[in-house]
């Protein structure tokens, strides 16, 4: 699986939001200055999480955007799948044309099946909480004492 820029925009945008989450809305111009996410696609993005459900806009001079509910229950998936729509491969590996059109299953059918739908499961059981948190335990790794915090993070 490969993300667009959008769906990978999208992933960044809710990540600075989680971070901020607590601190009110975030400006879209902060998003984008604090991701490296070209302003003129950050309304689509966002957008695209507003309709989704995963993000809420504030209007107006203060406005800004903060996430619609806690970061513990948005998936990854649930980020890629408003960006992207539907991810599953639609398409035979081999003969290029769309899968289940011919009477025979391509030879390959069955692995890449399995190792799509493993994708998908991880990406839906890992929540943007689930990877702040090991960014932090990384980020604690790295720093001096790190290795000490990370393992009472990890027993907590």
């Amino acid at each position: 699986m490969e993300l667009t820029h959008r769906g990978s925009y999208a992933i960044r945008a809710v990540l600075t939001l989680a971070r901020e989450a607590g601190n009110g809305v975030v400006p879209a111009r902060q998003i984008a200055q604090q991701m490296d996410i070209p302003g003129r696609f950050l309304p689509q993005v966002l957008g695209d999480l507003n309709r989704a459900g995963i993000v809420e806009a504030q209007l107006g001079r203060a406005g800004g955007y903060r996430l619609s509910k806690r970061s513990s229950k948005i998936s990854l998936l649930d980020i890629i799948e408003a960006t992207e729509g539907d991810t599953r491969r639609q398409t035979c590996v081999l003969t290029g044309q769309p899968c289940g059109t011919t009477e025979v299953t391509c030879d390959v059918h069955e692995m890449f099946s399995e190792a799509q739908e493993a994708i998908l499961y991880r990406l839906d059981d890992t929540s943007v909480a689930d990877v702040l948190t090991s960014a932090a335990l990384r980020s604690a790794g790295n720093s001096d004492g790190g290795s000490i915090a990370a393992e009472s993070a990890a027993d907590a």
